[in-house]
């Protein structure tokens, strides 16, 4: 039985934890601290972490170092952290303060070089490359940076094939249509990506149950599943409740996949 890593993504405006919807940031939803949130998930025994800083990208700073030997300190699992990371120094300090793995987006497109660059210092296995997609009304398909405001010019084709190529270890498809909206994953968009590349395939933007988690792997070809409001609401009228399936619900529910 092949079981994904379930992967909450926590975003960080500032010193607190918080949930957009379709990337606006103006409208995010207060969701509380940081470091509690990341106590609670150790005891619920969650697979792997992410930490996305919305901001730092749009104010040229790299996420907080210090927030993440925080985050190194208290966590029991692997985590990931991104925002405003744009040299190999960077890099360094943030593996270096507990980091397991480094999430680029913006740099990636506006230097490609330092994603082969960073794979041959540090390892493939330590840089994810998050290529965030808006569709059109017109139906195409648009890689954005800079937290969703600027067009790379590339197709989600392109990107993925590019950022393997240059040393990218694993590749998050986060669709911003769908951040937030809890109705279910770009199945299709995964499945076309999986199928070009040959590296780890993250599913992020739009889980709303565990069953939207197994069609992003089932339908998708996704190796892994990220989400973010199903792991900090309840409920229909979105209670703020820190949440994770148990270990036998996640079993149970890719024994079939």
């Amino acid at each position: 039985m092949f079981r994904p890593r379930i992967i909450p993504v926590l975003l960080l405006k500032g010193d607190g934890l918080v949930k957009t919807r379709q990337f606006q940031k103006d409208n995010a939803r207060y969701i509380g601290d940081p470091i509690n949130a990341v106590k609670i998930f150790n005891d619920l025994e969650t697979d792997e972490l992410v930490f996305l800083d919305i901001l730092a990208s749009l104010r040229d700073h790299c996420i907080s170092l210090e927030l993440v030997k925080k985050i190194g300190d208290e966590a029991f699992m692997p985590f990931a952290v991104g925002g405003g990371i744009k040299t190999l120094d960077d890099i360094y300090r943030l593996l270096h303060a507990g980091a397991e793995k480094v999430i680029l987006n913006t740099a990636a497109f506006q230097t490609p070089r330092l994603i082969r660059e960073a794979a041959d210092r540090f390892g493939s296995q330590s840089i994810v490359v998050s290529i965030d997609i808006r569709k059109r009304l017109t139906g195409r398909e648009e890689v954005m940076m800079l937290g969703g405001t600027v067009k790379t010019g590339l197709s989600p084709d392109e990107a993925a094939v590019r950022m393997m190529d240059l040393g990218a270890g694993e590749l998050m498809i986060h669709s911003i249509d769908r951040d937030g909206q809890m109705r279910g994953y770009d199945t299709a968009l995964l499945r076309r990506i999986s199928n070009k590349v040959t590296v780890p395939v993250v599913a992020c933007g739009g889980a709303g149950n565990p069953g939207h988690m197994k069609e992003a792997v089932r339908e998708g070809g996704a190796h892994a599943v990220a989400a973010g409001s199903v792991f900090v609401f309840h409920g229909p009228r979105k209670a703020v409740l820190i949440n994770y399936p148990e270990k036998n619900e996640l079993n149970s529910l890719f024994s079939e996949t």
